[in-house]
């Protein structure tokens, strides 16, 4: 369920949030009348298998080295109308979508996206990590820019379903330690030019490879953004994974990654506040001048930043585990800390945190022409970091038994999946 406090009425943006998020859970809670519209059900997946034989499947390094994506055998896509709502769910062969030129995403940037991992466990199981929050998150998004809200729920369900399809193939047990990246979606699929809440939309869902992005050599080294540029703003919509948050910041990220350093750091306000490091948290490890270690984070309340899940796991591991050693601090800081605390000798180490990057070291912050170097220790990390991380690892590649790690059940859909299969082919041969 989606929780919130009240937001002042004159809020309009926020009130009207909250107003769909209500009707969502209404909805979710069988509290309100759906008799006219479908709800988004995943138990009613229509399954249309590929031709197992038809792709080979690349080593790791060659299907990063392209300039294509390279998707697996299948994808989930369910559409919705505003007047009977979700339409069936069809898991199916990967392959193109269509769209009317004049589609709402193509123009007023209707579309929003989660991103997430499977992992293939060194017990040799298929595992999700919380993908539970993946989906809360993408119905935030959703429902921020007036797309259609769902039950989180059947989306996880449906995720599953394509990794439980997929997972023998392009994750076989032969290759223990390695993930697929998962990306749903839901963009507005109206064909009708206006300012408007798109009465059509799709949700789609597919698998691929994405390359290793944790462990820079030397450590991440970031640029901070230009005065006249900035990722996000208080009152926006930077809390929510809109396609929108990602488009105007490659031009100052391009011209960082010019310059040597591979993201940007971006700050907000006169004040020049720490927020995110490219598309991922950020994360120090610093004595204060009291001489307490704190692990600092920028915080969620004023909606800034993004609810990251890997932000949130490193938080929660670090309050249990690092309770006796670290103080977990959210707050607002400033890039003028982080220098006075490097010329004090006070920063222990930093990371960037995100599905994508997962736990990256930070070894450098330039900003206005003052370098601040970062120490990194054994094999390019900090202790902490590598500590994190590792525990997350563990977590992930089934080393811990812990309830983030959803085991996914392949084998019973590896055998439907032979039935359906067989099923079709014999159709094929009485038509």
């Amino acid at each position: 369920m989606v929780s919130h406090s009240e937001p002042p009425k004159e809020d309009l943006a926020a009130v009207a949030l909250e107003h769909k998020i209500d009707e969502a859970n209404a909805i979710i809670n069988g509290t309100t009348d759906t008799s006219k519209v479908h709800e988004l059900d995943a138990s009613k997946l229509v399954v249309t298998l590929a031709d197992p034989n038809a792709r080979q499947v690349p080593d790791e390094a060659a299907a990063n080295a392209g300039l294509e994506t390279i998707c697996t055998d299948h994808m989930v896509t369910a559409s919705w109308n505003h007047q009977s709502g979700w339409g069936v769910p069809e898991l199916k062969p990967y392959g193109p979508i269509s769209l009317m030129p004049t589609a709402s995403v193509l123009h007023y940037a209707t579309e929003c996206f989660e991103g997430l991992k499977v992992f293939r466990g060194f017990d040799g199981k298929l595992r999700l990590f919380r993908p539970n929050l993946n989906a809360k998150r993408l119905l935030m998004s959703t429902l921020r820019i007036s797309l259609p809200g769902f039950d989180p729920v059947e989306v996880e369900k449906l995720v599953a379903k394509l990794v439980a399809v997929d997972g023998a193939k392009w994750l076989p047990k032969t290759r223990p330690g390695s993930f697929l990246y998962i990306r749903p979606a839901v963009i507005g699929t109206q064909p009708q030019l206006g300012v408007q809440a798109p009465k059509e939309a799709l949700l789609f869902i597919t698998a691929s490879f994405m390359p290793r992005m944790d462990s820079p050599a030397g450590g991440m080294r970031l640029h901070t953004n230009p005065e006249d540029m900035v990722r996000a703003w208080v009152g926006g919509f930077g809390y929510a994974k809109v396609g929108a948050n990602y488009g105007p910041s490659l031009l100052a990220t391009n011209e960082a990654k010019a310059r040597g350093f591979h993201q940007i750091l971006w700050l907000y306000g006169q004040e020049a506040y720490c927020t995110e490091a490219g598309a991922s948290n950020f994360f120090i490890v610093w004595r204060t001048k009291e001489g307490k270690l704190q692990l600092i984070t920028a915080p969620l309340d004023d909606k800034l930043i993004l609810d990251g899940v890997t932000r949130r796991s490193v938080l929660e591991l670090a309050k249990t585990r690092l309770a006796e050693e670290v103080e977990v601090v959210e707050r607002r800081y400033t890039i003028d800390e982080v220098i006075e605390a490097d010329k004090e000798g006070r920063i222990v180490e930093a990371f960037a945190a995100g599905t994508a990057f997962f736990i990256a070291p930070v070894s450098q912050i330039h900003h206005r022409g003052t370098d601040v170097h970062i120490p990194l220790g054994e094999n390019d990390s900090g202790a902490y970091t590598a500590k994190i991380k590792s525990w997350m690892k563990d977590i992930m590649y089934g080393n811990e038994q812990h309830e983030w790690g959803l085991v996914i059940n392949e084998e019973d859909e590896a055998a439907a999946g032979q039935k359906r299969k067989r099923e079709q082919d014999d159709e094929a041969k009485r038509e």
